[in-house]
């Protein structure tokens, strides 16, 4: 059971919503996450917030953590080890993967939540919550601009290649080992839970192929599956958009629970 070190209020810029910085263990270390609850005492399902990004690019905001929470979730997001004080070092779904299955631990033994946990992913936070859901009992998955391929972000982020090539440990032409591990399409089979795909076709951070793979891979299996592609946007919605996404993601989540696999949800835009 993963056991909670400290938590401390933190301003919470929704005011039906109660914020928390939480710091936790994972595999021994002490690591720092967002925890936001609604004020009603009530129970809620559990939302896992797996955020993009590595260090300060892409980090937690409290805005998007509330966000979540006032559609009717109990939301913990982790900063990932080595962020905001916490131990050790992020490794870019690496060992840092126990950070998230940690955090999945802690939702589903906080004393409110249903005892369903959703996994929400972005960007390279969609490698996390595959992970996530290929070694825990998820009640749903949204992967949403979301990584699924580590080669192909190798082979497409010239920009970010320094970057992987020191976190992980080098190239994936040397050391194709290291990304195949960070890689969940190999193991697709052991997702028990529905999955939405959220992407924008004019993607540039994330290239639209990353949700084709994931696809395909998911529908070869026969799993129940959801994909929202739009063809206008990009890595980043619009606000009233991206709202808007938000809410049905979140209806979309409630909803898991009574979906039949062949049933499929629809969704209607304005």
């Amino acid at each position: 059971m993963t056991s909670i070190v400290e938590k401390i209020r933190f301003p919470s810029p929704h005011p039906s919503v109660r914020l928390w910085m939480v710091t936790y263990v994972s595999s021994g270390l002490k690591v720092k996450g967002l925890l936001a609850e609604p004020k009603a005492e009530r129970s809620f399902d559990g939302f896992l917030y797996l955020r993009g990004g590595i260090k300060n690019v892409g980090m937690v905001r409290p805005a998007r953590i509330t966000q979540f929470a006032s559609e009717g979730f109990i939301v913990f997001a982790p900063f990932y080890r080595g962020n905001r004080g916490g131990e050790g070092q992020e490794d870019f779904a690496g060992e840092d993967r126990e950070d998230a299955f940690s955090a999945f631990d802690l939702l589903q033994a906080h004393p409110q939540v249903t005892g369903r946990v959703h996994l929400f992913g972005f960007s390279r936070g969609g490698v996390m919550a595959l992970l996530t859901a290929i070694e825990k009992e998820a009640a749903s998955v949204v992967t949403w601009g979301g990584v699924s391929d580590m080669i192909l972000t190798y082979e497409e982020r010239k920009d970010m290649r320094r970057m992987m090539k020191r976190v992980i440990g080098g190239s994936p032409y040397k050391h194709e080992e290291l990304y195949q591990w960070r890689t969940p399409l190999h193991d697709l089979d052991k997702i028990t839970a529905p999955v939405l795909i959220i992407h924008g076709k004019k993607d540039q951070n994330v290239n639209i192929e990353h949700a084709y793979q994931l696809e395909r891979g998911l529908k070869q299996l026969e799993k129940p599956l959801e994909t929202w592609y739009f063809d206008q946007y990009d890595h980043y919605f619009p606000p009233a958009v991206n709202r808007q996404v938000v809410q049905q993601l979140c209806d979309w989540m409630k909803n898991s629970a009574h979906m039949e696999e062949e049933k499929k949800w629809v969704c209607q835009w304005n």
